[in-house]
Protein backbone atom coordinates (compact mmCIF):
# COMPACT_ATOMS: atom_id res chain seq x y z
CA UNK A 1 0.00 0.00 0.00
CA UNK A 2 1.38 3.18 -1.10
CA UNK A 3 0.95 6.26 1.59
CA UNK A 4 1.16 9.98 0.20
CA UNK A 5 3.23 12.29 2.08
CA UNK A 6 1.50 14.78 4.38
CA UNK A 7 1.64 17.98 2.37
CA UNK A 8 1.85 22.01 3.60
CA UNK A 9 -1.09 23.65 3.59
CA UNK A 10 -2.00 25.74 0.43
CA UNK A 11 1.13 24.03 -1.16
CA UNK A 12 1.27 23.95 -5.13
CA UNK A 13 -2.28 24.52 -5.74
CA UNK A 14 -1.81 27.92 -4.03
CA UNK A 15 1.18 28.91 -5.76
CA UNK A 16 -0.16 28.41 -9.27
CA UNK A 17 -3.44 29.70 -8.48
CA UNK A 18 -1.94 33.21 -7.45
CA UNK A 19 1.81 34.49 -8.15
CA UNK A 20 3.25 31.80 -10.52
CA UNK A 21 -0.27 31.17 -12.35
CA UNK A 22 -0.48 35.00 -13.19
CA UNK A 23 3.43 35.59 -14.29
CA UNK A 24 2.81 32.58 -16.42
CA UNK A 25 -0.30 34.16 -17.76
CA UNK A 26 1.47 37.63 -18.30
CA UNK A 27 4.39 35.84 -20.13
CA UNK A 28 2.78 33.15 -21.71
CA UNK A 29 3.80 34.12 -25.41
CA UNK A 30 7.70 34.42 -24.12
CA UNK A 31 7.59 31.05 -22.92
CA UNK A 32 5.99 29.39 -25.83
CA UNK A 33 8.64 31.06 -27.67
CA UNK A 34 11.32 29.86 -25.59
CA UNK A 35 10.33 26.51 -25.18
CA UNK A 36 9.21 25.33 -28.67
CA UNK A 37 12.18 23.23 -28.75
CA UNK A 38 10.62 20.52 -25.97
CA UNK A 39 7.13 20.82 -27.83
CA UNK A 40 8.58 19.58 -30.33
CA UNK A 41 9.99 16.65 -28.29
CA UNK A 42 6.68 15.76 -27.32
CA UNK A 43 4.94 15.90 -30.85
CA UNK A 44 7.72 13.07 -32.02
CA UNK A 45 6.12 11.07 -29.66
CA UNK A 46 2.39 11.67 -31.10
CA UNK A 47 3.86 11.07 -34.60
CA UNK A 48 5.36 8.00 -33.98
CA UNK A 49 2.16 6.21 -31.80
CA UNK A 50 -1.45 5.22 -32.92
CA UNK A 51 -2.99 7.81 -30.97
CA UNK A 52 -6.06 8.86 -30.67
CA UNK A 53 -6.26 10.24 -26.97
CA UNK A 54 -3.85 12.60 -25.92
CA UNK A 55 -3.59 13.78 -22.14
CA UNK A 56 -1.25 16.91 -21.38
CA UNK A 57 -0.02 17.06 -17.59
CA UNK A 58 0.79 20.44 -16.48
CA UNK A 59 -0.48 21.64 -19.35
CA UNK A 60 -0.80 25.09 -18.57
CA UNK A 61 -1.63 28.06 -21.14
CA UNK A 62 -2.05 25.33 -23.32
CA UNK A 63 0.67 25.83 -26.13
CA UNK A 64 1.63 22.20 -26.48
CA UNK A 65 -1.85 20.59 -26.18
CA UNK A 66 -3.01 23.03 -28.89
CA UNK A 67 0.98 22.05 -31.02
CA UNK A 68 -0.66 18.27 -30.38
CA UNK A 69 -3.64 18.81 -31.31
CA UNK A 70 -2.72 20.16 -34.53
CA UNK A 71 -0.31 17.35 -35.35
CA UNK A 72 -2.55 14.83 -34.55
CA UNK A 73 -6.03 16.58 -36.95
CA UNK A 74 -8.78 14.75 -36.84
CA UNK A 75 -7.46 11.82 -35.46
CA UNK A 76 -6.61 12.80 -32.16
CA UNK A 77 -8.43 14.09 -29.25
CA UNK A 78 -6.24 16.08 -26.75
CA UNK A 79 -7.62 16.78 -23.74
CA UNK A 80 -5.13 19.14 -21.22
CA UNK A 81 -5.05 19.43 -16.96
CA UNK A 82 -3.57 21.88 -15.01
CA UNK A 83 -3.93 22.70 -11.65
CA UNK A 84 -3.66 26.68 -12.11
CA UNK A 85 -7.33 28.27 -13.05
CA UNK A 86 -5.75 31.70 -14.37
CA UNK A 87 -3.74 29.18 -16.80
CA UNK A 88 -6.62 26.75 -17.51
CA UNK A 89 -8.79 30.08 -18.04
CA UNK A 90 -6.51 31.06 -20.84
CA UNK A 91 -5.70 27.91 -22.71
CA UNK A 92 -9.76 28.23 -22.97
CA UNK A 93 -9.49 31.49 -24.84
CA UNK A 94 -6.80 30.44 -26.88
CA UNK A 95 -8.91 26.85 -27.82
CA UNK A 96 -12.11 29.28 -28.82
CA UNK A 97 -9.62 31.42 -30.66
CA UNK A 98 -8.33 28.85 -32.47
CA UNK A 99 -11.21 26.61 -33.06
CA UNK A 100 -9.61 23.31 -31.89
CA UNK A 101 -10.83 20.66 -30.97
CA UNK A 102 -9.45 20.19 -27.41
CA UNK A 103 -10.64 20.50 -23.91
CA UNK A 104 -9.12 21.87 -20.93
CA UNK A 105 -9.83 20.93 -17.07
CA UNK A 106 -8.69 22.28 -13.69
CA UNK A 107 -7.82 20.07 -11.44
CA UNK A 108 -4.89 18.31 -9.83
CA UNK A 109 -3.77 15.42 -12.19
CA UNK A 110 -2.58 13.66 -9.14
CA UNK A 111 -5.63 12.69 -8.16
CA UNK A 112 -8.12 13.72 -10.14
CA UNK A 113 -10.61 11.03 -11.24
CA UNK A 114 -9.96 10.70 -14.90
CA UNK A 115 -11.85 8.08 -17.01
CA UNK A 116 -9.65 4.66 -16.47
CA UNK A 117 -8.01 3.09 -19.49
CA UNK A 118 -8.76 6.13 -21.77
CA UNK A 119 -5.61 7.48 -22.75
CA UNK A 120 -2.86 6.40 -25.60
CA UNK A 121 -0.12 8.73 -24.56
CA UNK A 122 0.50 11.23 -21.97
CA UNK A 123 3.01 13.40 -22.39
CA UNK A 124 4.43 16.51 -19.77
CA UNK A 125 6.46 19.57 -20.74
CA UNK A 126 8.12 20.45 -17.42
CA UNK A 127 4.42 19.75 -15.69
CA UNK A 128 5.43 16.56 -13.37
CA UNK A 129 7.95 18.22 -10.91
CA UNK A 130 5.37 19.65 -8.92
CA UNK A 131 3.66 16.46 -7.40
CA UNK A 132 3.44 16.89 -3.40
CA UNK A 133 2.97 12.80 -4.27
CA UNK A 134 4.54 11.66 -7.50
CA UNK A 135 3.82 7.83 -6.58
CA UNK A 136 0.52 8.88 -6.42
CA UNK A 137 0.59 11.29 -9.15
CA UNK A 138 2.08 8.27 -11.62
CA UNK A 139 -0.26 6.24 -10.33
CA UNK A 140 -3.04 7.71 -11.22
CA UNK A 141 -2.47 8.75 -14.51
CA UNK A 142 -1.59 5.28 -15.62
CA UNK A 143 -5.12 4.22 -13.76
CA UNK A 144 -5.93 6.81 -16.72
CA UNK A 145 -3.69 5.38 -19.44
CA UNK A 146 -4.59 2.13 -21.42
CA UNK A 147 -2.16 -0.98 -21.59
CA UNK A 148 0.89 0.05 -23.78
CA UNK A 149 -0.01 3.51 -23.56
CA UNK A 150 3.47 5.91 -23.70
CA UNK A 151 4.20 8.10 -21.20
CA UNK A 152 6.50 10.48 -22.15
CA UNK A 153 7.84 14.01 -20.11
CA UNK A 154 10.72 16.68 -20.29
CA UNK A 155 11.95 17.53 -16.90
CA UNK A 156 15.33 19.87 -15.87
CA UNK A 157 17.87 18.58 -14.47
CA UNK A 158 19.94 20.18 -11.55
CA UNK A 159 20.51 23.86 -11.05
CA UNK A 160 24.08 23.60 -11.46
CA UNK A 161 23.37 22.67 -15.34
CA UNK A 162 20.83 24.69 -16.05
CA UNK A 163 23.01 28.28 -14.36
CA UNK A 164 20.86 30.57 -16.51
CA UNK A 165 18.05 29.94 -14.63
CA UNK A 166 19.64 30.34 -11.46
CA UNK A 167 21.76 32.93 -12.08
CA UNK A 168 19.75 36.06 -10.93
CA UNK A 169 18.28 34.29 -8.12
CA UNK A 170 21.85 33.68 -7.01
CA UNK A 171 23.42 36.64 -7.67
CA UNK A 172 20.48 38.71 -5.74
CA UNK A 173 20.44 35.95 -2.49
CA UNK A 174 22.07 38.99 -0.58
CA UNK A 175 20.02 41.64 -1.14
CA UNK A 176 16.67 39.55 -0.01
CA UNK A 177 15.43 38.68 3.57
CA UNK A 178 17.15 34.74 4.02
CA UNK A 179 14.63 32.00 3.24
CA UNK A 180 14.82 28.87 4.37
CA UNK A 181 16.19 26.31 1.65
CA UNK A 182 13.76 23.73 -0.01
CA UNK A 183 13.82 20.26 1.30
CA UNK A 184 15.53 17.23 -0.90
CA UNK A 185 13.04 16.25 -3.94
CA UNK A 186 10.40 19.10 -2.35
CA UNK A 187 8.20 19.68 -5.27
CA UNK A 188 9.35 22.62 -7.87
CA UNK A 189 11.51 23.38 -10.90
CA UNK A 190 14.36 20.92 -10.03
CA UNK A 191 12.37 18.14 -8.22
CA UNK A 192 13.21 15.42 -10.79
CA UNK A 193 17.05 16.41 -11.28
CA UNK A 194 18.34 13.20 -9.93
CA UNK A 195 17.80 10.63 -13.09
CA UNK A 196 17.65 7.41 -11.04
CA UNK A 197 14.53 8.73 -8.22
CA UNK A 198 12.17 9.35 -11.13
CA UNK A 199 13.47 5.80 -12.90
CA UNK A 200 11.75 4.63 -8.98
CA UNK A 201 8.97 6.83 -9.22
CA UNK A 202 8.04 5.21 -12.36
CA UNK A 203 8.53 1.89 -11.50
CA UNK A 204 6.58 2.32 -8.18
CA UNK A 205 3.40 3.63 -10.33
CA UNK A 206 2.69 0.80 -13.11
CA UNK A 207 5.24 2.63 -15.48
CA UNK A 208 7.99 -0.30 -17.67
CA UNK A 209 10.54 0.06 -20.47
CA UNK A 210 11.61 3.14 -18.65
CA UNK A 211 14.07 5.30 -20.82
CA UNK A 212 15.89 8.45 -19.39
CA UNK A 213 18.23 10.63 -21.41
CA UNK A 214 20.00 13.40 -21.37
CA UNK A 215 18.55 16.19 -23.39
CA UNK A 216 19.58 19.84 -23.91
CA UNK A 217 18.42 21.84 -26.56
CA UNK A 218 19.49 25.64 -26.95
CA UNK A 219 16.25 28.19 -26.12
CA UNK A 220 15.39 31.64 -27.55
CA UNK A 221 13.50 34.74 -26.41
CA UNK A 222 13.99 38.46 -27.32
CA UNK A 223 15.67 40.89 -25.16
CA UNK A 224 13.45 43.24 -25.27
CA UNK A 225 11.65 40.63 -22.95
CA UNK A 226 14.43 39.98 -20.59
CA UNK A 227 13.08 42.86 -17.78
CA UNK A 228 9.51 41.60 -17.72
CA UNK A 229 10.84 37.77 -17.12
CA UNK A 230 13.22 38.63 -14.55
CA UNK A 231 10.71 40.61 -12.59
CA UNK A 232 8.10 38.41 -12.91
CA UNK A 233 9.08 34.75 -12.70
CA UNK A 234 10.50 32.45 -9.95
CA UNK A 235 11.15 33.47 -6.75
CA UNK A 236 12.76 36.88 -7.63
CA UNK A 237 9.60 37.51 -9.35
CA UNK A 238 7.50 36.92 -6.42
CA UNK A 239 9.84 38.40 -3.99
CA UNK A 240 10.20 41.99 -5.78
CA UNK A 241 6.64 43.47 -4.70
CA UNK A 242 7.15 43.19 -1.11
CA UNK A 243 10.32 44.64 -1.21
CA UNK A 244 10.79 48.87 -0.96
CA UNK A 245 11.32 50.77 -3.86
CA UNK A 246 15.27 51.41 -3.47
CA UNK A 247 16.08 47.62 -2.72
CA UNK A 248 13.99 46.68 -5.43
CA UNK A 249 16.11 48.81 -7.85
CA UNK A 250 19.18 47.20 -7.06
CA UNK A 251 17.73 44.13 -7.08
CA UNK A 252 16.67 44.17 -10.91
CA UNK A 253 20.22 45.91 -11.46
CA UNK A 254 22.36 43.18 -10.36
CA UNK A 255 19.82 40.39 -11.93
CA UNK A 256 19.94 42.09 -15.15
CA UNK A 257 23.78 42.32 -14.87
CA UNK A 258 23.72 38.66 -13.65
CA UNK A 259 22.43 37.10 -16.78
CA UNK A 260 24.42 39.71 -19.18
CA UNK A 261 26.57 36.65 -20.68
CA UNK A 262 23.30 35.46 -21.97
CA UNK A 263 22.46 38.24 -24.14
CA UNK A 264 23.49 38.35 -27.45
CA UNK A 265 22.27 41.07 -29.25
CA UNK A 266 18.61 41.52 -30.09
CA UNK A 267 18.39 37.94 -28.30
CA UNK A 268 18.53 35.96 -25.16
CA UNK A 269 20.31 32.62 -25.37
CA UNK A 270 20.66 29.73 -23.20
CA UNK A 271 20.98 25.61 -23.05
CA UNK A 272 18.51 24.27 -21.30
CA UNK A 273 19.72 20.90 -19.34
CA UNK A 274 16.54 18.18 -19.30
CA UNK A 275 15.82 14.41 -18.82
CA UNK A 276 13.47 12.97 -21.53
CA UNK A 277 11.71 10.43 -20.19
CA UNK A 278 10.09 7.62 -22.32
CA UNK A 279 7.95 4.75 -20.41
CA UNK A 280 5.19 2.37 -21.08
CA UNK A 281 1.77 1.76 -19.31
CA UNK A 282 2.52 -1.95 -17.48
CA UNK A 283 -0.33 -4.88 -18.55
CA UNK A 284 0.83 -6.06 -14.53
CA UNK A 285 -1.96 -3.99 -12.66
CA UNK A 286 0.30 -3.82 -9.30
CA UNK A 287 -0.41 -0.21 -8.80
CA UNK A 288 -2.11 1.42 -6.21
Amino acid sequence: MHIAPQQPEGGQSALWNGPAGRAWVAMQEVLDRMFEPFAQVLLEAAAREPVRQVLDVGCGAGGTTLALADSLGSRGDCLGIDVSEPLVALARARVRDAGAPVRFICADAQTHAFAPERFDLVVSRFGVMFFGDPVGAFSNLRRAARDGAALRFVAWRSPLENPFMTAAERAVAQLLPPSAAPAPNAPGQFAFADGARVHAILAQSGWIDVEIRRLDRDCTFAERDLLPYLTQMGPLGRALPGLEASTRARVIEAARAAVEPYVHGPDVRFTAACWQVDARASSVRKHT
